[in-house]
């Protein structure tokens, strides 16, 4: 059964894991940037708008980014707190503000002066032999969002109040894995440390494949579906994601179809 279902995800991967099929998701923004220092910034502020449609979440997270130009590190090394908190005054994505943005990047500016990266901030709450990245999550974004106004501590969620933390999960693996479309660029951290992006998409899906029998995508779930993952992919648990988001968005492989694969329904 487990061969038969790593066939099955193998063979979606190499179908679905290409970079020309990236779009539409926030990802295609992220992957603009070659320097790994503006792509952790960018790719923290596309993850942290990661919500509702996503058309409009790419055309919030162009909006948002569009005043650090195209270097983001420069620009947030170069202009005071005050600066920062004032950038996107007409800001709006749903529920969030600009006030709320601007208080994310002076969060990015601290973070980048005490550390001198997202990813060497990351990196001093992280252990190696940890089995996953939860613990250190918690406490980066416990260190980013310090000075948060109350209204937007919901930007980057902890685990630490049972959310799956969705966008957060997926920022790390944008930065961390390496393939044709996560672009990678941090160092310290292993994909096999990673845990699953989980949204109610994904969660509708590994349900009816059995991978959890939880009933709502919480992050124990998340860690569920996540250790059924390692149990074909040891090494890479979230390398099929990409792939299995694609299902529903593409017409050329429909969920149901897959799922009666993966169950064995033919």
């Amino acid at each position: 059964m487990k061969e038969r279902r790593r066939h099955i995800l193998e063979a979606l991967y190499a179908e679905f894991n290409r970079p020309e099929l990236i779009s539409p998701d926030p990802l295609e923004v992220v992957i603009q940037y070659d320097d790994i220092r503006d792509r952790e910034i960018i790719g923290l502020i596309s993850a942290s708008l990661a919500y509702g449609r996503v058309v409009q979440i790419i055309r919030s997270v162009r909006k948002a980014i569009e005043p650090l130009g195209q270097h983001p590190r420069d620009f947030i090394d170069s202009v005071t707190d005050a600066e920062l908190r004032n950038t996107l005054p007409d800001f709006k994505h749903r529920f969030t503000t600009g006030a709320e943005i601007g208080a994310l990047f002076v969060g990015i500016k601290r973070a980048i002066a005490e550390f001198g990266s997202l990813n060497d901030c990351f990196l001093e709450f992280h252990q190696p032999d940890s089995p996953n990245v939860l613990p250190a999550l918690s406490q980066f974004v416990q260190k980013i969002a310090c000075d948060f106004p109350e209204s937007c501590s919901y930007l980057l969620s902890s685990p630490l109040g049972g959310s799956a933390c969705k966008r957060m999960n997926l920022f790390l693996k944008w930065m961390v894995r390496r393939d044709d479309v996560d672009p990678g660029g941090w160092r310290g951290v292993s994909p096999s440390q990673l845990i699953v992006p989980l949204d109610s998409h994904m969660f509708n899906i590994c349900s009816a494949i059995g991978m959890t029998k939880r009933k709502t995508p919480d992050i124990k779930a998340a860690l569920e579906i996540t250790t059924a993952f390692k149990a074909i992919s040891f090494d890479d648990p979230t390398k099929y994601d990409f792939a299995i988001t694609r299902l529903g968005i593409r017409s050329e492989l429909a969920p149901n179809e897959f799922i009666k694969r993966m169950t064995g329904i033919e």
